[in-house]
């Protein structure tokens, strides 16, 4: 057990149900903590940010973690946990929203009724005379072509196949949970060219990453039919928005509806954005921060961890009540040496548990006596350790 509570920075407004998932006496969670032992965020930039020695964790109440210098905190050691589907039905309704906007042409319909004089005599037949201006398609029938087939993806596909939509699907790093989930009608998809091709709407939901920049810019856009839809609810910078604005304009795109505005897009005729509304929902919110914060408790209290962006996913259920959590480049040898560092100080590995994810390495080990600071300090000693953590039984 801590010779104290852990204290939790917390950064930005986080749900009171993620909150109530921390004990009081067993944490104190505050946003003027200057140790903290863990950082809960939302929204907030760390990149600037002086992140504290004493920081152990970071949990993102969301999905993405763009906002936090991922990088840095492998390098010591912390691992970065996010509530990766926890925000995924409010993102899904938002890309029905999306396509039925486009669809009905419901911005520039909404448009042309809200600057109608409502004292004009013959206001009902200007509605009349002007409701042909918007005219649009029904959902049913049209293709759906989804980038990118995790938790949102799927949750896409299955919802436009209810419209009864025809659906196809690309994600050459699907996982396994995400193939038993996709529904069967979902065609196979070979590239994101074979998506932009063969869609009249375009879904894209993938993280940010240098192979997914401009994941649809000016090489592969011209792909896309003339009067085809692009909606972009995953992040800013997977759409190069200036190849999409000239696309509009040259009628080679009928409409691009977003979650991110910028500059390049407002006022465009032809783009809808949304001030990031994807996982503004209470119950997203709420499904966010009850997630992060149970893992942080995990990791916490028994080293456990799932849904790190940085660390493998590591369970080992207590079987001693001495536990010792180790984070380690993932070099050969580095089991051989910690083992040796207990066997030396006559310590019993009880249980133990490895796992890797490139270059990074996590191991518990429950052993069956109390674990000294000499020997702790030893490990931390160990060329390519970055941190240890002693965990014993909290009574």
């Amino acid at each position: 057990m801590a010779d104290r509570p852990f204290q939790v920075l917390v950064l930005n407004q986080i749900a009171k149900s993620g909150l109530d998932r921390l004990p009081a006496g067993a944490y104190i969670t505050g946003k003027d903590i200057a140790q903290p032992d863990a950082v809960l965020v939302r929204s907030a930039d760390m990149h600037a940010m002086e992140i504290p020695a004493s920081v152990q964790a970071i949990g993102r109440a969301g999905a993405g973690t763009n906002n936090i210098p991922v990088k840095a905190m492998s390098a010591r050691g912390v691992p970065v946990f996010n509530a990766p589907g926890a925000n995924a039905n409010a993102v899904k309704e938002l890309v029905l929203a999306g396509m039925l906007m486009a669809a009905r042409n419901l911005a520039p319909a909404q448009r042309f009724v809200q600057e109608l004089d409502a004292a004009h005599p013959d206001l009902d037949k200007t509605v009349e005379d002007g409701k042909k201006n918007f005219a649009g398609f029904e959902l049913a029938g049209q293709t759906l072509g989804v980038i990118g087939l995790g938790k949102i993806g799927c949750l896409v596909a299955d919802a436009a196949i209810k419209l009864g939509m025809n659906v196809m699907g690309y994600d050459p790093e699907i996982t396994v949970d995400a193939a038993w989930s996709l529904p069967a009608q979902v065609k196979k998809a070979t590239s994101v060219a074979d998506v932009l091709k063969n869609s009249l709407f375009v879904s894209i939901h993938v993280p940010l990453l240098e192979a997914t920049r401009n994941l649809v810019g000016s090489d592969n856009i011209r792909l896309m039919k003339p009067d085809a839809v692009l909606l972009n609810f995953s992040r800013e910078g997977v759409v190069d928005d200036k190849a999409v604005v000239q696309a509009l304009g040259a009628q080679q795109l009928g409409w691009y509806i977003c979650d991110f505005p910028n500059p390049a897009i407002l006022g465009n005729p032809r783009a809808v954005a949304l001030p990031h509304l994807g996982a503004s929902t209470r119950e997203a919110e709420e499904n966010c921060a009850v997630m992060v914060a149970d893992q942080l408790r995990e990791f916490l209290e028994h080293g456990n961890v799932a849904n790190a962006v940085n660390f493998p996913q590591v369970s080992m259920g207590r079987e001693s009540n001495w536990r010792v959590a180790i984070a380690n480049a993932n070099v050969p040898n580095m089991l051989g040496q910690i083992s040796t560092a207990m066997a030396d100080a006559g310590l019993n590995i009880h249980n133990m548990v490895n796992k890797s994810r490139g270059d990074m390495a996590y191991t518990l080990v429950d052993v069956d006596s109390p674990v000294a600071d000499g020997v702790l300090a030893k490990l931390r000693a160990i060329e390519g350790v970055l941190a240890v953590r002693y965990l014993p039984a909290q009574s």
